[in-house]
């Protein structure tokens, strides 16, 4: 028996001393990050993953110590989505609401942010479906506070009492050692981030302004829903989703902190619609943009001729509001609310009726 304990110990010290090690080289420190929201996701290096926490206006990276496996060979596939994270949580399926997913890119294990009953929760599915709390507490990370965020207060606005301090964070991505973060702050309505990782401070924002064809002019006040790092002929930049659904270009060099920056709009995808997910992703030698939406389902947006695209600055009228970049809608997804890409050839989807499963890239 002590021979047995003794062989614990030495394993819990390596195990320890690893997660340190680890925590050293990107700045994580082992503590309890106090999450008081989960929402947008996103993977960085070695299995780290970015928690936009809207409510405390903060940007959390916690270290998973996910790092092995092969997503080339994964398929998940999970009914009653909703149930199973209730019931790994020890909650009633009417209590939680998931809110993004992310999937490792190093072991293409599906990772969910989660409201309970009030707080914040990370919830891991395997390759084989098998679903696990992501604990909280030793773990590595470490986090980064919005200096201008919105006060965590209902105010009014034109459409009513609101709190914008749920849309601090609207999304996050993570790219070439960047976390770039979009959402409302404080003084400049719409913004985005450009924050350096591993995290110092994070600066004010850039202030974007985009033209919304369908509303026929210039907007400051059109908060980002989804956005994806992309490089467009080796322009490092930003495609963004807004409502009602303009999808606009940004260069990433344009982004500067305190400053305000005006967005090419290269395609109208359709009023009283809200972008929900996007994806990029290489078919046939060309990339594509997966982009899942409130009420015009699953679009298939082709990313060729977008460089020379002049952008949209007249009206787009008539009932379909569309305009720009072309695109086919993918009828086979209907009903998608999150998605991401698992490998080069599928992704992996949620969606309304609480089914998440491994798709073929269309």
């Amino acid at each position: 028996m002590r021979a047995s304990r003794s062989v614990s110990c030495v394993i819990a010290g390596l195990l320890v001393s690893m997660s340190t090690a680890f925590g050293a080289e990107w700045g994580l420190k082992e503590g309890t990050p106090e999450l008081k929201s989960a929402g947008s996701l996103a993977f960085g290096p070695d299995g780290i993953l970015f928690v936009g926490d809207a409510k405390g206006a903060t940007v959390f990276a916690l270290g998973t110590g996910d790092t092995k496996g092969d997503p080339s060979k994964v398929q998940i596939n999970v009914s009653g989505l909703n149930a199973k994270v209730a019931e790994t949580l020890g909650v009633n399926a009417d209590k939680i609401a998931i809110n993004d997913l992310a999937v490792n890119p190093l072991t293409g294990n599906v990772f969910l942010s989660v409201s309970k009953a009030g707080s914040a929760a990370v919830v891991k599915i395997t390759a084989d479906g098998k679903l696990s709390q992501v604990g909280l507490q030793k773990i590595p990370f470490q986090k980064v506070e919005l200096p201008n965020a919105p006060e965590d207060k209902e105010v009014a606005t034109k459409r009513g009492p609101a709190n914008l301090r749920g849309q601090s964070i609207t999304d996050i991505a993570y790219a070439e050692g960047k976390v770039y973060v979009s959402g409302v702050a404080g003084g400049s309505p719409s913004n985005v981030r450009e924050i350096p990782f591993p995290f110092t401070d994070a600066n004010a924002g850039t202030s974007v302004e985009i033209y919304h064809g369908a509303h026929g002019k210039f907007e400051d006040t059109a908060v980002v829903r989804t956005f994806l790092p992309i490089n467009i002929d080796g322009e490092a930049s930003l495609l963004a989703g807004f409502t009602c659904t303009p999808l606009v270009k940004f260069p990433v060099n344009s982004l500067k902190p305190g400053e305000k920056t005006r967005g090419t709009t290269v395609a109208e995808l359709g009023n009283r619609n809200q972008p929900l997910d996007m994806i990029v992703y290489k078919k046939d030698g060309k990339d594509y943009l997966l982009m899942a939406n409130s009420a015009r389902g699953v679009m298939k947006i082709t990313t060729e001729g977008i460089t020379k695209n002049p952008g949209i600055t007249e009206p787009v009228r008539g009932a379909t509001g569309i305009a720009g970049q072309s695109y086919e809608t993918i009828k086979e997804l209907e009903g998608v609310v999150q998605l991401d890409k698992l490998n080069s050839t599928h992704a992996v989807i949620v969606t309304n009726s609480f089914e998440l499963r491994t798709i073929a890239l269309p």
